[in-house]
C-alpha cells in the first residue's frame, strides 16, 4: 500500500467529515456504519425526534443512481437563447449579480441549456466540498485501483476526530448512537512532524490535481484552502477559491456520466449529495417536495453598520456571497424530468437563503412547462 496516497485519502477524509453529515438515502447505514444516517431513519419513522423527510427525500440507496452513463460524450450544448432569456427574466432587475446555468436533461438526446454570466468566479463557499469529495475519491482510486471493496471499508471503518481541524462555530456536527438511539451534536501528529512546504504541495497533489485529471478547468473552480479556520492555520493553501457557473455544471455533468474519477466514485458522490437531515436554501423550496433532490449549498456574508439596516446571516451588505448546485429528478417516483442548475449570487441586503428558495420553485415551473404532457425520455 502506498503510503503516501493513503495519507491524502485521510487527509481528504478529515475535511469531508462535516460536509457529508446530512447525507446519504436513509436505508445507507448496514453498507456505510454512517450512523446519523440511521437516526434520520428511525426520525422518518416516529422512532426518535428529528427532522421528518418529504416524499422526494425517501429514495432507497439501489435506486439513488446514474442517469447519463450511457451519455459520456455529453456536453453542455450552445446556450439556447429563448431558455436562456426566460431564466434571466425570473432574476429580476439584479440579474447582473448572479451567474445561472440550467442543463435540461429530461430528453438527453436534445438537451436544453440556458446560461448568465457562466464564467463569472466568486468564492462559492462550502460548495467546494464538491472539490474535496472528488480528491478523496481519486485518492482512494489511486490507493485501490482495482479493489472498491477495500476503498468502501476505508470510507467505513475510519473514524475522524471532530477536533479543531475539522469543526468550526457556525455547524454541529451530528453524531447518533443507534444502541440508545440518542442524537448529539459537537491526526495532530501529522501536521506537527510534516514540514509546511510539504504540506501545501500535498495540498496542491490532493485537491488541485484532480480537478485536471478529471477534465475541468483549475482556472474556473479551485479549493485553493481548507474550509476551516485552523485548517487554514495549519496547512498553507496554494491560492484563492473560486468557482463559476458553468464550470460547477460541468462537474454535475461529468457526476452523472460516471467520469468523475470512475462510474464507482460518482455514484458515490452522488448519493453524498442525497439530503437526509433537512433540505435548506434552494432545495428547501415546496415546489421541489416530491422531487428528488442531490444538493450543495455554501455562503459567505459579511456586513458593516448602515442606518436603518438589520445586518446578518444571508443578507450581508458588502458581501452576500449564496452558492446552489442542485440535480432535480422529478418526481422522484417516475424521474419525469430531470435538470440540473448551478447558482451563484451575491445579492446584498437581501435574504439570499430566501432568494434560492424562491428561485427553485421559479426554475422548477420553467422546465414543467417545457415539458408540459411529455412522456419521460428512454434511457
Amino acid at each position: 500500500m502506498n503510503a503516501r496516497r493513503l495519507r491524502r485519502a485521510f487527509l481528504g477524509l478529515l475535511l469531508l467529515a462535516p460536509a457529508s453529515g446530512h447525507a446519504w438515502p436513509l436505508d445507507g447505514y448496514a453498507d456505510t456504519g454512517i450512523r446519523r444516517v440511521e437516526g434520520s431513519r428511525l426520525a422518518n419513522e416516529g422512532q426518535v425526534r428529528d427532522v421528518r423527510q418529504p416524499p422526494g427525500a425517501l429514495l432507497p440507496t439501489s435506486a439513488v443512481d446514474l442517469r447519463l452513463t450511457g451519455h459520456r460524450s455529453l456536453e453542455p450544448p450552445a446556450p439556447d437563447p429563448e431558455f436562456t432569456a426566460s431564466v434571466v427574466r425570473l432574476l429580476g432587475s439584479e440579474a447582473d449579480r448572479y451567474g445561472i446555468a440550467v442543463l435540461d436533461l429530461t430528453d438527453p438526446q436534445r438537451p436544453r441549456y440556458a446560461e448568465h454570466r457562466g464564467d463569472h468566479q466568486q468564492n462559492v463557499g462550502s460548495v467546494g466540498k464538491l472539490v474535496v469529495a472528488m480528491a478523496l475519491f481519486q485518492a482512494l482510486a489511486d490507493t485501490y485501483p482495482n479493489d472498491t471493496e477495500k476503498r468502501t471499508a476505508v470510507l467505513k471503518n475510519t473514524q475522524v476526530t471532530a477536533d479543531a481541524f475539522a469543526h468550526w462555530d457556525h455547524h454541529t456536527i451530528r453524531l447518533f448512537d443507534p444502541a440508545t438511539k440518542t442524537l448529539v451534536r459537537r491526526i495532530e501528529q501529522f501536521f506537527r512532524d510534516t514540514p509546511g512546504r510539504e504540506l501545501t504541495a500535498l495540498f496542491d497533489r490532493t485537491f488541485v490535481e484532480p480537478l485536471t485529471r478529471n477534465g475541468l478547468d483549475v482556472a474556473m473552480l479551485r479549493q485553493g484552502s481548507f474550509l476551516t479556520a485552523e485548517g487554514k492555520q495549519l496547512v498553507s493553501g496554494v491560492g484563492n477559491s473560486y468557482g463559476t457557473a458553468r464550470e460547477l455544471m460541468r462537474l454535475l455533468l461529468r457526476m452523472e456520466q460516471g467520469r468523475l474519477v470512475d462510474e464507482w466514485s460518482s455514484r458515490q458522490i452522488k448519493r453524498l449529495l442525497y439530503m437526509t437531515e433537512r433540505r435548506i436554501r434552494y432545495a428547501s423550496s415546496p415546489a421541489l417536495a416530491d422531487s428528488a433532490v442531490y444538493f450543495k449549498s455554501g455562503s459567505l456574508y459579511d456586513c458593516e453598520p448602515e442606518p436603518g439596516f438589520n445586518c446578518g446571516p444571508y443578507r450581508g451588505n458588502v458581501r452576500n456571497y449564496m452558492n446552489s448546485v442542485v440535480i432535480v429528478e422529478s418526481p422522484a417516483s417516475g424521474r419525469r424530468l430531470h435538470y440540473a442548475v448551478t447558482l451563484i449570487s451575491n445579492v446584498l441586503r437581501k435574504n439570499s437563503a430566501a432568494t434560492h428558495q424562491a428561485l427553485a420553485a421559479d426554475i422548477h415551473r420553467l422546465v414543467e412547462g417545457m415539458h408540459a404532457g411529455a412522456a419521460p425520455a428512454a434511457r
